[in-house]
């Protein structure tokens, strides 16, 4: 009998007899692909090093007229931040500011002026010209301290000042120069981070050229294959997105001796901290009050609330606690003298109130948040597979991926991680149990063991409703997805059926039931969630609905383009403007997802693709999936500008279902064209555009700078990103 050893090197030596040519050629594109990146980041993003090699360096440390300190530095303070020089009559290529290392790292702002051969005098911004731009000086980044000048000639006087509040700049002085170099060497970097990036882009830029072997792997006919490669991509993705995560630690609410070091409290291997500000642990609050046996928070509202006449006008809030001195809770709702959390209850007790009772802590938000966001790439990535394997035949692990990809990364989640605040919790945990629940209906579609899967997915769909009601509209896609066989065939009408539809409607009453007596047991109404009640910017008990706010919402989700800058990360705020002579709730959004994600262009074609599925099969269960996904898109966009507002987070909302139905729409057209060589190589070229095109878009919207993300909290730090894209600066 052969030993485990023997049985092992037989396989092995199997493997490689079969793919010993296959892995050969792969491991020598992977290693030209190495070199060429390592060629990239030697040669071309390390381009000032071998420019400024020839320079003649020009120590100008001995002609500062500012305070020195007794360690040698030079002192620039809020009355003498200002260093000018004159008479210098010479090329100047670049400006190191060589600020000292030990002092505390902060972003500062540079205004740089200079004479040359084109101008005799300090030139500025005019109607028609643009002035040299602020430069920003990271105290901390080497890279950041040179600063490349375009000049006209020999530069005679040269004036820099660090821009203050006058320029619209905030600086913490006095800042501590070590000093002031002209035509300075810049240094070889090799920054790994970069290198590892440039190396992936070019693997999936290989991986998935046209001419790819991962086109003609077909998720039915090769299970093995397509399986391996679906595991690694989803594998890369959760790693990317735990990475992100953690990237904005101010927003992550754990820290260890490495990292987030200064919220360490010196003894555990981690521990967690509360992150941003009051506001943010009501989730926390309420599973402590949970504890206690109550359902408000323990925090007593101000006498002035409880004594106002309508406490949900906000103005007469703000003038009332200017009188008082005595703050409020914000965004909470408040009812008959106590603070209760209008959102859904579930995170709190699928989170919250476990790790509470376990540890007496509060629960990191974040980690709630990333933990949900691996569920939804999951669950994403078994529904998408289960369509492609049981209703399509054709789809390759090439198409699969090209579809995957941007159904997970342009859904929204990307934005919610980057802001894994309790606003972001609700709406991930609502998306996580829609796909499982999905999945899970449609694993109980067919089979001997239906029950169980029909209960666990009609629970998760059930679940959303005390997360985040909106997502319930996805319920009604088990009218497409069971019609046929409940109703048509009237499986319905026998005993197993009818069993089976006691499982699929079960769980909704158990969850309904729960909800509602949680509803009731707070405000004395069953379906009365507590939202009117927020104590937010507008009051929301008079909001009601109105029409006009419908037109500014629908142009501003689906319609603007994106407002685009020539400086990276390029996206910025897009403008917003309405004819709507009321109060609308408006936060900073960058562009409507029809205009942003290419992807779902292809829904324009719903009609003629949906003719080509009718062709295809006699059944119309994807026609229905689609159209109730698209109608459900609809309505949750509109009803969430109307209850609540304009926000970037509730892209997230109905984001997936257009994402969705231009896969399926992807996927029948792949069925069509499957066999016409000419037709199906256009068609990849054509879904590779647009797949990269809207995965583009939405990790360039990760690293727009906002208020309270890293790029505001940690702006010194983020500047050594842009550092690292805008190598030749």
């Amino acid at each position: 009998m052969p030993t485990v050893r023997e049985n092992i090197a037989y396989t092995f030596e199997h493997f490689m007899l079969i793919y010993r040519g296959t892995l050969l050629r792969a491991a020598r594109a992977v290693a030209l692909i190495a070199l060429l990146a390592a060629a990239c980041e030697v040669f071309v993003f390390n381009m000032n090093y071998f420019t400024s090699a020839d320079y003649q360096t020009i120590n100008l440390t001995d002609r500062l007229s500012l305070a020195q300190n007794e360690d040698g530095t030079y002192s620039l303070t809020d009355v003498d931040h200002v260093m000018e020089f004159s008479n210098l009559n010479t090329e100047v290529h670049n400006i190191k500011l060589d600020f000292a290392a030990s002092q505390p790292a902060q972003l500062v702002s540079v205004k740089i002026q200079f004479t040359d051969g084109a101008h005799q005098t300090y030139f500025d911004s005019t109607e028609y010209t643009v002035g040299v731009p602020l430069a920003d000086i990271s105290t901390n980044v080497e890279q950041s301290k040179f600063v490349n000048l375009q000049t006209a000639g020999r530069v005679d006087n040269l004036r820099i000042e660090i821009a203050g509040e006058e320029l619209g700049a905030e600086v913490s002085y006095p800042i501590l120069l070590d000093g002031l170099y002209l035509n300075a060497h810049r240094p070889f970097a090799f920054n790994g981070w970069r290198f590892a990036a440039v190396l992936m882009v070019m693997l999936v830029g290989y991986g998935f050229r046209p001419k790819s072997a991962i086109y003609r792997i077909r998720i039915v006919e090769n299970p093995r294959k397509s399986k391996a490669g679906i595991i690694f991509a989803v594998l890369v993705e959760v790693a990317l997105l735990t990475g992100f995560l953690f990237y904005g630690s101010n927003l992550v609410g754990v820290a260890t001796s490495s990292y987030n070091y200064g919220s360490w409290d010196g003894a555990s291997v981690v521990n967690t901290f509360e992150v941003g500000g009051d506001n943010a642990q009501q989730y926390a609050e309420l599973a402590r009050a949970m504890a206690e046996g109550r359902l408000y928070l323990d925090e007593e509202p101000p006498q002035w609330l409880q004594d106002m006449e309508d406490p949900y006008d906000k103005g007469a809030r703000d003038e009332a606690q200017k009188a008082t001195g005595e703050p409020y809770l914000f965004d909470v709702a408040y009812y008959e003298g106590h603070y209760y959390v209008y959102f859904g209850v579930v995170p709190v007790l699928l989170f919250y109130l476990p790790f509470y009772l376990l540890t007496g802590a509060n629960f990191p938000t974040a980690i709630g948040v990333l933990v949900m966001a691996i569920a939804f790439v999951l669950g994403a990535t078994a529904l998408l597979d289960r369509f492609a394997r049981y209703h399509f035949r054709s789809v390759s692990l090439g198409v699969y991926l090209l579809l995957q990809i941007p159904l997970v990364a342009c859904s929204g989640i990307l934005y919610l991680v980057k802001f894994p605040t309790f606003y972001s919790l609700p709406i991930m945990c609502g998306l996580a149990f829609s796909v499982w629940g999905l999945y899970c209906w449609n694993r109980g579609s067919v089979g001997r063991h239906r029950r169980p899967w029909l209960f666990t997915g009609s629970l998760c769909m059930a679940l959303v409703a005390g997360c985040r009601p909106q997502l319930l509209v996805l319920s009604f896609l088990a009218f497409p997805l069971f019609w046929r066989t409940y109703i048509t065939e009237g499986r319905l009408r026998t005993r197993a059926g009818a069993g089976e539809f006691a499982c699929l409607v079960a769980p909704y009453l158990l969850v309904a039931a729960g909800i509602m007596a949680y509803n009731y047991a707070r405000f004395g109404s069953l379906t009365d969630f507590g939202a009117n009640y927020n104590l937010t910017v507008n009051d929301m008990t008079k909001r009601g609905m109105n029409l006009g706010r419908l037109a500014p919402a629908f142009f501003t989700y689906f319609l603007q383009p994106p407002s685009m800058v020539g400086v990276f990360p390029f996206l910025q705020p897009a403008p917003f403007d309405t004819t709507y002579m009321g109060q609308t709730i408006k936060e900073v959004t960058f562009g409507g997802i029809f205009a942003c994600l290419p992807l779902l262009w292809v829904l324009a074609f719903s009609k003629r693709i949906l003719g080509m599925r009718v062709r295809q099969r006699s059944t119309r269960t994807i026609m229905g999936v689609i159209v109730v996904l698209l109608a459900s898109g609809v309505v949750v966009a509109l009803a969430d500008a109307e209850l609540a507002g304009i926000l970037q987070r509730y892209y997230a909302d109905f984001s997936f279902m257009f994402l969705a139905a231009s896969v399926l729409l992807c996927f029948v057209v792949n069925e069509q064209l499957s066999h016409a060589r000419t037709g199906y190589d256009l068609m990849l070229k054509v879904l590779l555009v647009l797949a990269a095109a809207s995965v583009t878009y939405s990790l360039l919207l990760c690293l727009v700078p906002e208020t309270g993300w890293y790029s505001d909290v940690y702006p010194w730090a983020y500047q050594d990103l842009l550092q690292t894209v805008l190598f030749w600066k």
